[in-house]
């Protein structure tokens, strides 16, 4: 299975699209401190996920959400994580 997520800086009040085939080990690679894009931005808190089957399918929603038409639907995921 693959994964899309959505994670939200704490420090930084901004969203990070990633993807990956393992989200558990991502999300605590990327509060480690261990990815570059969101080192600075720690501590992240998942805020939403999306799975699917196949690798292209996943790649294809990653780069949706990180697109301009996404960020509408970015914004909807914050603002009901936020309630």
């Amino acid at each position: 299975m693959w994964y899309i997520y959505v994670l939200y800086g704490l420090a930084d009040k901004k969203l990070y699209v990633g993807c990956t085939s393992n989200l558990e080990k991502r999300v605590k690679a990327h509060n480690s401190g261990f990815v570059k894009a969101t080192k600075y931005r720690r501590p992240l808190k998942l805020i939403h996920k999306e799975q699917y089957k196949n690798k292209t399918e996943a790649f294809k929603r990653e780069r949706f959400l990180k697109s301009l038409w996404g960020g509408r639907i970015k914004k909807k995921i914050l603002k009901d994580y936020l309630g």
